[in-house]
């Protein structure tokens, strides 16, 4: 499968990339400041073959164009701050969108966060009163980009993890559509949080469905 993952060089982009070369993917790691160096060893062999470098900002339209066109699916692992003033999570979501039906590619992973699961059958988590001041910013923008994800025509899953851990795979976690998976359970592993969304990429258990996932 030719795979481009946006968001390559943050801490779930590069367990992301990883991961799917190790799988004999080929794989488009897009990114302002990407390097072979982040994923592979100096003198790798075969895996080295299947990664292409992607200098390029998210919101420009002909760079995300020129990366999505001829892949398979797109992998969504932006990020950026949690105050409210950085808009990378909608506007990169909107111009990947976009792309995609301009390619013709159908397919989108992405990440987005705890507050765009449902707190009941009627409302979201990040719409509560008590949901935490800190996070609120960050969950709207969330928020926002789901929406766009639900309004588009695409084959999405929207991954709504905890709080993500530096630390590599396991296998030892747990998935729920559309809710938390377990109470009191907010921690994921960056390396668990990849495996994940690369297995949904081979079952197409959760198509156009938000996520629930922890360790």
């Amino acid at each position: 499968m030719k795979l481009i993952i946006f968001g390559a060089t943050g801490l779930v982009g590069k367990q992301l990339v990883q991961q799917a070369l190790f799988g004999k993917n080929q794989v488009k790691a897009f990114g302002r400041n990407v390097h072979t160096t982040d994923y592979l060893p100096t003198g790798s062999g075969e895996e080295t073959e299947n990664l292409e470098l992607v200098q390029g900002a998210l919101f420009d339209e002909g760079e995300v164009y020129n990366a999505i066109k001829g892949c398979d699916a797109v992998i969504s692992a932006i990020g950026g701050s949690v105050d409210g003033t950085d808009k990378t999570r909608t506007l990169g979501m909107k111009n990947i969108i976009k792309q995609m039906e301009k390619a013709g590619v159908n397919r989108i992973i992405a990440i987005g966060g705890l507050g765009v699961l449902n707190a009941d059958e009627s409302s979201l988590l990040v719409d509560k009163d008590d949901y935490p001041a800190e996070y609120k910013a960050v969950g709207l923008e969330h928020k926002k980009a789901y929406e766009l994800l639900n309004e588009s025509g695409l084959d999405w899953t929207f991954v709504c993890p905890p709080n993500i851990i530096n630390e590599g795979p396991t296998g030892a976690y747990v998935t729920k559509a559309d809710y938390p998976p377990e109470e009191n359970k907010y921690k994921i592993n960056a390396g668990d949080l990849a495996m994940m969304m690369l297995n949904e990429l081979e079952k197409n258990k959760y198509v156009k469905q938000r996520v629930g996932i922890s360790n």
